[in-house]
């Protein structure tokens, strides 16, 4: 018994060292740039959020999404627009700029400066993001097929985008810049402010034009992090970026569909929300076809979406009213995950706690993460198992010679009968 106890307890403490590993492992396929439909890849051209200086501007797509992707899936965009398309909401947005004639944004973009002009065509994905109309990729049934294409409708379909740029011409982003942006999206009285840049350094002029945007309104929005470099994003020690640092802002990031943040995601700290941020579908600034999108800076869009329809649906909350709405009603997780739906339709309690009221009669769907507990089950199993048959293997090559040598008799009665023969050998 006391051997089998040994096995046992060795076995158990192996397993408990392995199960992380486990779980872990299970994460790493998702590494790679998810398929729009979940099980094959769709064959469209990655939209950059910056080109060379010596690049021609990214050209238009020759390809369209055959299937809505998983992102807006994940975010149950159709039941939200049952309450709120942000109708009404003008959403600023801070990036390459906006192409204001747009496949899907017709008829709803301003700009400001160079803000219509879109080189890199960032922006203009950004806004289809936040504002896209569903026309724009054909007329498909509910879940995404049949038809010329996919539904890629945004968040806030209903919304207006502010065009303007805080970066130059090919992507690359200034505190300068951030700042004119800022101001000029506070004097056009902007209910969302989304910036989807992240600055490495904090700028005094920075802090002020994001401080005097709140105090006129708007719910402003950030990128946690910059876009993951072309390089080992591991090599960048953690620290915190502009403005999403700042008191008040929304600070976004990306996460897989398995709501983990990608591998190659660059490390920061203050995070309150993350958001689809990997193989996301929208459109460009030339043509009709679409791109594949990734990073902090398209969950920024997803959550400054989502701040507009609340913001449509809430008119006399105030920006902390909103920001709080948003993380309070996300899906709990180890960083809360943004749900439209549930930030929209959910009655909050006085403390600002889901659950603390009335809930909306159309309950809030709890997404079903059946098939990835089942999965680390599955490994769970495997290893406890595989580490089981090894030290089986390993306690029968030392027990079995002892015990044959023993003539199978169990050790305790072997070690009693030596000194009962030597006392009758001894009478």
């Amino acid at each position: 018994m006391r051997s089998s106890a040994r096995l046992l307890s060795g076995v158990g403490c192996v397993a408990a060292l392995l199960l992380p590993t486990a779980v872990t492992a299970q994460a790493v396929p998702l590494a790679r740039v998810p398929a729009a439909d979940g099980k094959k890849g769709q064959e469209l051209p990655g939209m950059p959020s910056s080109i060379d200086s010596d690049a021609a501007c990214t050209p238009a797509s020759r390809e369209k999404a055959k299937k809505q992707d998983w992102s807006r899936q994940r975010l149950d965009l159709d039941r939200l627009h049952g309450y709120s398309t942000g109708a009404g909401v003008t959403v600023a947005l801070i990036d390459t700029g906006v192409d204001t004639g747009a496949a899907g944004l017709d008829g709803r973009v301003t700009a400001r400066g160079a803000g219509g002009d879109d080189c890199v065509g960032h922006g203009t994905f950004l806004a289809g993001l936040i504002a896209g109309a569903a026309g724009a990729a054909g007329a498909a049934g509910a879940d995404g097929d049949g038809g010329d294409g996919a539904r890629l409708t945004g968040v806030a379909p209903g919304a207006k985008i502010l065009a303007l740029r805080g970066t130059d011409e090919r992507g690359q982003a200034s505190s300068a810049l951030v700042v004119a942006a800022l101001r000029a999206a506070t004097e056009a009285d902007a209910e969302v402010i989304a910036v989807s840049v992240a600055l490495p350094r904090r700028d005094a002029e920075l802090t002020r034009a994001v401080a005097d945007a709140r105090r006129a309104g708007a719910v402003v929005v950030a990128a946690a992090t910059p876009d993951p470099p072309r390089g080992a994003a591991d090599e960048i020690p953690a620290r915190s970026y502009w403005p999403a640092a700042e008191p008040g802002v929304l600070s976004v990031a990306d996460m897989l569909p398995a709501g983990v943040r990608p591998d190659n995601a660059l490390a920061t700290s203050g995070i309150d929300l993350a958001a689809p941020g990997a193989g996301v579908v929208s459109g460009g600034p030339r043509g009709d076809g679409h791109y594949l999108g990734a990073g902090a800076s398209v969950a920024t869009a997803y959550a400054a979406g989502a701040a507009a329809a609340v913001r449509a649906a809430r008119p006399d909350d105030s920006p902390d009213e909103v920001a709080r709405r948003l993380t309070a009603t996300a899906y709990p997780a180890d960083i809360p995950q943004l749900d439209p739906y549930a930030a929209v339709t959910t009655v909050l309690g006085e403390s600002g706690a889901a659950g603390g009221g009335e809930r909306a009669a159309d309950p809030v769907t709890v997404r079903d993460t059946s098939a990835a507990d089942r999965a680390t089950d599955r490994a769970t199993l495997f290893v406890v198992l595989g580490t089981g048959g090894v030290l089986a293997v390993l306690w029968g090559a030392f027990a079995l010679p002892r015990a044959r040598a023993r003539g199978w008799r169990p050790a305790s009665a072997s070690a009693s009968a030596r000194p009962v023969a030597a006392e009758a050998d001894g009478d």
